[in-house]
């Protein structure tokens, strides 16, 4: 089965993640780097299947490293 397509534009200057549910993702954002950070890592500790996308910038992700201090 394939991958629904997403049903929103995103954002410009949101951070966005990805929470993966069996067949299907959840994209999550946030506004600002430290918490989509904390968010995503929380994710990860509870044991979530999670994939960082970075910083949307109208055109392509950008900042996709979570772990990289700015």
């Amino acid at each position: 089965m394939a991958r629904r397509s997403k049903k929103f534009d995103y954002g410009k200057g949101k951070y966005y993640f990805d929470i993966l549910n069996g067949q299907s993702a959840i994209t999550i954002s946030r506004l600002n780097r430290e918490e989509a950070v904390y968010a995503f890592q929380n994710y990860l500790k509870i044991g979530k299947n999670a994939n960082w996308l970075g910083l949307w910038d109208g055109k392509k992700f950008q900042d996709t490293d979570p772990l990289k201090i700015s």
